[in-house]
């Protein structure tokens, strides 16, 4: 986990500014109370469909393709797919580090 995304992602998580799973990520879109949603590789097409619906309808930034594995280990749980951040300048540095992630 050299990378400052995963890393600063479990900042994230110690600071109380993450939600895990779901229905939790779900209702914080439908109560603008999420500024970033992260989907796993391994969600399924269906769940990504409508994450991805939710965040254009509720003007929610969206990024996918990370592996479950990457996330489980850096957050020390197994199996997670969706994860929302409820902090906009987390979000926003997030959104920054993933650039520079991919490029």
């Amino acid at each position: 986990m050299k990378s400052k995304f995963f890393q600063f992602l479990g900042i994230v998580k110690k600071s109380g500014n993450l939600l895990v799973g779901y229905n939790k990520c779900e209702e914080a879109i439908k109560k603008s109370k999420v500024y970033l949603i992260i989907l796993s590789k391994e969600c399924s097409d269906n769940t990504k469909n409508k994450f991805r619906n939710y965040c254009q309808r509720y003007h929610v930034p969206l990024l996918e393709d990370i592996s479950s594995e990457d996330i489980s280990a850096i957050l020390g749980r197994e199996g997670l797919n969706v994860l929302g951040i409820v902090n906009e300048k987390m979000s926003e540095k997030l959104i920054l580090l993933f650039k520079e992630f991919n490029n």
